[in-house]
């Protein structure tokens, strides 16, 4: 019997990985990939008897790869927060989705295992930018300030990871970021032991300062759009860059396009916090498009389409 563990390269990923394998250590075949990269139930390869545990990617856009694996009686275990549409009626799947906008799969997991790696499951939220969810899970742990804006960073870091084309852009491949975090059941020891954090917090801390300064490239009272460079620096933090502005301005929708290869922008999409809604419908209009209500995006969103986004993204968040 083989384990397969199938999940998104980002923050809430990683940790709920990282709880399920705290709780029941194994070897296990890992398949993940940038955040963007979530078609990825296609790559298990499965048996009879092997046991698949899929993490923080969109059972629509597995459906098929999904059904394949059940139709020959894998056992597959499911948690995710993004859009799922029908969920198939099987036996062979255990499925714990719930698309609740202050919902992430890493707490989803942290329920299912009773609470026993919370801290972990704090970190995940925070790096998935429901800071209110972390905060109010976090309570029975008692923290103070510090203390929880360590978690806060943190979740930020192994989140900003995740972003890019490619794994080229990434600091640390997400499989190779899991491994290091994998040995540390108290995130505050990793913070201090691993030498990945200070990698990270060093990445982050120099890609932050330019895409603070980008220009807007359409706003009106309740949205804002920002154009990005086609440079690496652009595609690993476009995505907590974000979420920081929708953290600072929570009456306001925003959009971050990044020039990629060819002739097409991807898109990050934050629906305002005080109405998290609506994102994911919103991308799903456009080829590529996907995610939850609150964040979503496009990964290859047309050239010639960017006018019908915008127009789009405007009419959706208007005041």
């Amino acid at each position: 019997m083989a384990y397969i563990d199938v999940f998104n390269g980002d923050a809430d990923g990683l940790c709920a990985l990282h709880q399920l394998r705290l709780a029941k250590p194994c070897e296990s075949q890992l398949i993940t990939g940038v955040k963007r990269d979530i078609a990825l139930l296609k790559q298990v390869h499965a048996d009879a008897g092997d046991q698949v545990t899929v993490l923080d990617i969109s059972l629509d856009k597995n459906r098929v790869a999904l059904n394949a694996l059940l139709e020959k009686g894998i056992q597959v275990r499911y948690f995710d927060h993004h859009f799922a549409g029908d969920i198939p009626t099987s036996t062979a799947l255990d499925a714990h989705i719930d698309m609740d906008a202050n919902v992430c799969t890493s707490l989803l997991v942290n329920d299912f295992l009773d609470g026993a790696y919370l801290p972990w499951a704090v970190v995940a939220a925070f790096g998935d930018n429901l800071f209110d969810a972390a905060r109010q899970a976090a309570v029975p742990l008692d923290l103070d300030d510090a203390a929880l804006s360590a978690l806060a960073y943190l979740g930020t870091l192994l989140n900003y990871n995740g972003y890019g084309s490619s794994l080229d852009d990434l600091y640390i491949p997400p499989a190779d970021l899991y491994r290091l975090m994998s040995v540390y059941a108290d995130p505050f020891d990793f913070i201090a032991s691993c030498d990945a954090y200070a990698v990270l917090d060093q990445g982050y801390d120099t890609d932050m300062q330019q895409v603070r300064a980008a220009k807007s490239y359409a706003s009106t009272p309740s949205t804002r759009v920002l154009m990005l460079a086609n440079e690496a620096w652009a595609r690993r933090s476009s995505g907590v860059y974000g979420n920081e502005l929708a953290r600072d301005y929570p009456a306001r929708a925003h959009a971050l396009i990044t020039a990629v290869e060819g002739d097409v922008y991807r898109v990050s999409v934050r629906a305002p916090l005080n109405n998290k809604t609506g994102a994911d419908e919103l991308c799903m209009q456009f080829p590529t498009g996907g995610g939850r209500r609150a964040a979503a995006g496009i990964n290859a969103l047309p050239k010639s389409m960017l006018n019908d986004f915008i127009t789009a993204f405007q009419l959706r968040y208007a005041s």
